[in-house]
């Protein structure tokens, strides 16, 4: 609150920013995302011969590793941000869906959640596993 007192944000405005802020802190399923036990810009490489040799390689803004999942979070800064998973781009659905297929080489047998957190709001959208197997099903055929 005093940082953004100090940067001029009137105080009504100022504790819906904090709230939002502590949301996205505190999402009962994402909340791992931000202990001391997760990582943050994670670089991952990784080659998915089920997908034509397909090479992946990126970097994960959260990730977080539990006893049955791992769980990673991407930050988009689009103004405005999608309200929808259905509006949002298909690059970053492809982007996170791919992330995942990695992920499942490196974590086998674990559950791989994907969100993506808008940074206006904020706010954290998590994107439904049907989505990102039928965004991988369109890379497959590519």
């Amino acid at each position: 609150m005093a940082y953004l007192k100090r940067e001029g944000i009137e105080q009504a405005d100022a504790k819906a920013i904090v709230a939002e802020c502590f949301a996205v802190l505190h999402h009962t399923e994402f909340a791992p995302l931000f202990t001391q036990q997760s990582r943050a810009e994670v670089g991952v490489t990784a080659l998915l011969p089920e997908f034509g040799n397909l090479r992946v390689s990126g970097q994960i803004d959260r990730l977080a590793v539990t006893d049955d999942a791992v769980l990673i979070a991407d930050f988009k800064t689009n103004r405005p941000p999608p309200k929808t998973v259905e509006e949002t781009p298909t690059i970053y659905i492809a982007q996170m869906a791919l992330y995942r297929a990695a992920l499942a080489r490196i974590y086998p047998g674990k559950r791989i959640e994907c969100a993506l957190i808008w940074t206006v709001g904020p706010r954290l959208m998590k994107l439904p596993t049907a989505l990102l197997d039928a965004e991988m099903a369109k890379i497959a055929r590519r």
